[in-house]
């Protein structure tokens, strides 16, 4: 009797860890890759898009977040996404240039207003469609992730282009950043985020652009004597997955993980509102630098200098869709 009741309950083991290892050779794996800080907004987007997983589809899925560059960095991380070695990332928008031209749209100087307005064109059919322009060539695009309206940091005070002439200032590798400073005669250098503070601080360059939180979790300001707020370009990410992995997913699973990383891309860009805003204060108050605040006359000035970098990239980005970002301002 004893014998039979031992064989019982070890046959109820068994099945209970075939049943355990099935659950578990069945859950998706999801590794997020990103570069920045817990505490930032992107951090604080993918955690929270780790924790609603974990929450809703905990038998499912699971997510593993790398922050602070732990696994890519922005450069290596969508040619290790293709080979299936990371399956989201949240880039900056520039660093797809390589995979389509169009997402130079997002580079363009003074094309949106505001944020509001960005918001607009991105949730717009052109906004989206450019999510799956790049799917021919194994990326899909999974929402847009805010970081803000970026600024003009610099050694002396720019108010009108003709300050900028002859100035220094580190961009992204992007050529439509490139062409946005040589329109006003400055001279752009393509650099390491890494390496911006010690290029402020040494004078090795005379300025760089960049949104308020950035400006201050970098200390920028600290480096800067002025700070012209132009609002003159957008810096923001595209969360991204491959496609091999995002259509090898149960159509049913794929509409729920989405779901959920909708709502946590909504959540992170409300933090990155209310950081920039908190952030600028933050500058503010330390008096380390001036900020300068344009006058129309002075911002036309700007707008009329830096436009024609449209024309230029006009054929690569095409024209009817820099219309429609332009009016989404309207």
């Amino acid at each position: 009797m004893v014998r039979k009741v031992t064989l019982a309950l070890a046959s109820l083991a068994l099945a209970a860890a075939f049943t355990s290892s099935s659950v578990m050779a069945k859950q998706v794996v999801i590794k997020f890759s990103h570069v920045v800080a817990e505490n930032t907004p992107k951090g604080q987007m993918a955690n929270k898009f780790k924790e609603l997983v974990a929450e809703k589809l905990a038998d499912k899925v699971v997510v593993e977040v790398y922050p602070n560059s732990q696994l890519f960095g922005d450069n290596k991380v969508l040619e290790a996404m293709l080979l299936g070695d990371v399956q989201m990332a949240a880039p900056a928008l520039s660093k797809f240039e390589r995979y389509t031209k169009a997402v130079q749209l997002y580079d363009l100087p003074f094309l949106f207003k505001d944020m509001a307005a960005v918001d607009k064109f991105q949730s717009s059919e052109e906004g989206q469609n450019m999510l799956s322009s790049m799917k021919k060539k194994g990326l899909i695009g999974l929402g847009y992730l805010h970081n803000g309206l970026k600024q003009l940091s610099s050694s002396q005070p720019l108010r009108v282009p003709a300050d900028a002439n002859g100035l220094k200032f580190r961009i992204m590798a992007s050529d439509v950043l490139a062409a946005q400073f040589q329109a006003v005669n400055a001279v752009p250098l393509k650099k390491p985020f890494s390496e911006v503070f010690t290029l402020l601080q040494t004078k090795a360059i005379d300025g760089q652009e960049n949104t308020w939180s950035n400006i201050y979790s970098k200390k920028f300001y600290e480096v800067q004597p002025y700070i012209t707020e132009s609002n003159h370009g957008l810096l923001d990410y595209m969360v991204v997955t491959s496609a091999e992995f995002w259509m090898d997913l149960d159509d049913g699973l794929r509409s729920e993980i989405k779901a959920l990383l909708d709502e946590s891309i909504a959540f992170g860009n409300q933090v990155a509102l209310k950081k920039s805003e908190e952030d600028k204060q933050k500058i503010i108050e330390s008096k380390r630098s001036e900020i300068l605040t344009l006058t129309p006359e002075e911002r036309a000035q700007w707008v009329e200098v830096m436009k024609p970098v449209w024309k230029e990239f006009e054929d690569e980005v095409g024209k009817d869709l820099i219309d429609a970002a332009y009016n989404s301002n309207m």
